[in-house]
């Protein structure tokens, strides 16, 4: 009995927390699409927020590209001039990189970078009764705190990966090229690349990208506004936040891969 109470507590705490999860996403949508939710702070914050998971994050995202492109496009190009089978280079890198690599990777930067700032600013706002002094003055957080952070989040997760692919595939093919590894012309290889994009591929991108930037913001914010007030609590909010949103991100990867290809 003691083992069934324990799992049923443990699958119930993790259906709340999906459950609240799924909440503030969703409530960030539906007020995201109000005009009056846009006063001039807020847009402020929703820059600010870009300027810092996007903007700062590119010196970051073009270096894993680089190393990420050298390493994936040079192996899989030596690997398919041994077999005889080139035409497959385009169709093997778009499933490794586009449906898979890309997504991930950029997530793990955000996550690393955003997720962690995002609940110790939030946590410490909280520690500091920044937001019972919001809650005081009328301002609604969730629109003042939570969305430009979610929204934030997930565009910059959008675009960076969008980089990364681009960056991702010019580096493999360049440094392949020079190596001597592969002598096609870059009409060729971009041909064969975008040829083998097809529209799930398309679909795949974007819900990897979206949603589970939607979902880590979502997440630090939670942990972020969730401790009671004192300082101890941040550095565990940070870890829980950092935590959920890696194993989120997985497992959305995951089934939106299963949804997709299968």
């Amino acid at each position: 009995m003691n083992v069934l109470v324990k799992t049923g507590d443990f699958a119930i705490g993790k259906w709340r927390t999906v459950r609240n999860t799924a909440a503030v996403a969703w409530g960030v949508l539906c007020v995201a699409v109000l005009p009056s939710s846009w006063p001039r702070t807020v847009r402020e914050q929703t820059a600010k927020q870009l300027l810092f998971t996007g903007v700062e994050a590119i010196d970051l995202t073009i270096l894993i590209a680089l190393l990420a492109g050298i390493s994936i496009v040079v192996q899989a190009q030596l690997w398919l001039n041994r077999f005889g089978q080139s035409e497959m280079l385009g169709p093997l890198l778009v499933a490794i990189i586009v449906r898979e690599i890309g997504p991930i990777l950029v997530n793990f930067v955000v996550i690393g970078r955003s997720g962690t700032a995002i609940a110790t600013e939030l946590a410490n706002m909280r520690v500091r009764r920044e937001v019972d002094v919001l809650d005081a003055q009328g301002i609604e957080p969730t629109i003042y705190l939570i969305m430009p952070r979610v929204i934030g989040v997930t565009l910059s997760v959008f675009c960076l990966t969008i980089f990364f692919v681009t960056v991702c595939f010019g580096s493999g093919y360049f440094f392949a090229r020079l190596v001597g590894i592969t002598t096609a012309n870059p009409d060729i290889f971009l041909r064969s690349v975008l040829g083998a994009v097809s529209p799930a591929d398309i679909m795949n991108l974007f819900a990897k990208t979206l949603i589970p930037g939607m979902v880590t913001g979502a997440i630090c914010s939670i942990e972020g506004l969730s401790i009671r007030g004192t300082i101890t609590e941040v550095p565990q909010a940070v870890t829980r936040a950092v935590v959920r949103s890696i194993v989120a991100l997985l497992v959305v990867s995951a089934a939106i891969s299963v949804v997709t290809y299968l």
